[in-house]
């Protein structure tokens, strides 16, 4: 199913693009469920990464969409975003914020069904597994396959990603269990490496990306087990 969020402050607006995607649906099959918030600041309060496709106005009374999209980019580098607007000059600042494309208004239902159709594409092609972590900031989404390892620092994990480093407050001992379905192992005490992401052994080190991350003596044996069942598996 499908999750789209339309943040638009314009009752009337808000009927015609329910009534659109309710005629979407019909026509072309899809399971597509609908969340409307009114203003910015409504979808960025809470904002848990639950919606595949967002339609944003721009103009709002509290927050605009443009600093919403801004908020949320912060959070979730995954979902798509839409601006719905009449003013082309601040769509077009749309793509500052990875925008995938603009919709002026009024909206016309061809138009607006051949970008929603473009946007579904998008998402279905986005198999990887995505987790959703909790940070300082408050949450941040991110695809398995980005992360290179996660680090223990005190209370906190460091995960250290293809898009920079994010931190939680977790201990390791914990994430152990629910990262292993994702391929990750405990190499040592301080460290869980996504076995996706080993390059290779050097000494007792293993290389991700460059770096060298100790294999503790006693993990060493059943490390290099499974660098090479995932090998094989691969």
């Amino acid at each position: 199913m499908i999750h789209i969020a339309i943040v638009e402050d314009e009752a009337l607006y808000v009927q015609q693009l329910k009534d659109f995607i309710q005629r979407y649906q019909k026509e072309q099959d899809k399971q597509i469920k609908v969340t409307v918030f009114t203003d910015g600041e409504d979808i960025i309060e809470n904002y848990q990464g639950e919606f595949d496709i967002i339609l944003m106005d721009i103009q709002m009374k509290f927050m605009d969409g443009m600093t919403a999209a801004e908020k949320i980019r912060k959070l979730d580098h995954e979902v798509i975003i839409m601006f719905i607007t009449n003013m082309v000059q601040y769509a077009v600042k749309g793509y500052e914020v990875d925008a995938m494309d603009y919709v002026l208004k009024p909206v016309e239902y061809f138009a607006f069904s051949q970008k929603l159709s473009k946007a579904i594409a998008r998402t279905t092609r986005q198999t990887d597994t995505v987790i959703m972590v909790p940070t300082t900031d408050g949450i941040q989404k991110l695809t398995v396959s980005d992360i290179f390892y996660i680090e223990s620092r005190g209370h906190n994990a460091l995960y250290r990603t293809t898009k920079g480093i994010f931190i939680s407050r977790a201990v390791l001992k914990d994430l152990e269990e629910s990262m292993k379905q994702h391929g990750f192992f405990r190499c040592g005490k301080g460290y869980l490496v996504n076995m996706e992401r080993v390059d290779g052994v050097s000494g007792n080190d293993c290389i991700i990306s460059g770096e060298k991350i100790p294999i503790s003596r006693i993990k060493k044996k059943e490390f290099m087990e499974c660098l090479m069942q995932y090998m094989n598996k691969e």
